[in-house]
């Protein structure tokens, strides 16, 4: 009796052990009313993106024009570039020439159309771009502020506003 009484007790304890790993599975297997489930949509495979089309610009055809010097036609100095003013739409408008002064002191900047400079020849650092104003004209610009109606120096002379649809 004693045999068939620790049989008993084996064979139990094997089937409690048997049906934990079965009961953890379903447990697992089964959603928690806590966390919800959550089914991801089926991820498509995205398109590789065109590569950038490149354009190449001679070492003489293009300079960048920040900090050049400005002299007028009868070769006074003008000051020089410190900013380029562009539109909504991009376009180049104008520049900012921090004009007068000394070692940075006394200086203004004013505002001069684009198509008042003329960049024929600026290959090196030492090349300055010419404005076709005179030296008095840029005198009398009004001075440039961040933040308040941009007035240009036109190539003619006259000041007129950059206008920007509001």
């Amino acid at each position: 009796m004693r045999a068939r009484i620790l049989s008993m007790v084996v064979a139990g304890s094997l089937a409690v052990s048997l049906a934990a790993p079965a009961s953890a599975q379903a447990d697992a297997a089964a959603p928690q009313p806590s966390q919800p489930q959550e089914t991801a949509p089926p991820v498509a495979p995205k398109e590789p993106a065109p590569p950038p089309s490149v354009t190449i610009i001679g070492a003489r055809d293009a300079h960048g024009v920040l900090g050049r010097d400005v002299r007028s036609p009868t070769d006074e100095d003008m000051g020089r570039i410190v900013d380029v003013i562009v539109d909504r739409a991009g376009s180049v408008r104008a520049a900012v020439i921090d004009f007068g002064g000394f070692l940075g002191v006394g200086s203004r900047k004013i505002v001069v159309d684009w198509n008042a400079l003329h960049f024929g020849r600026i290959a090196s650092k030492s090349d300055s771009i010419t404005l076709e104003l005179t030296k008095g004209q840029v005198m009398a610009a009004p001075e440039y502020k961040e933040d308040t109606p941009i007035v240009v120096l036109g190539a003619s002379g006259s000041l007129q506003p950059l206008q920007f649809d509001h």
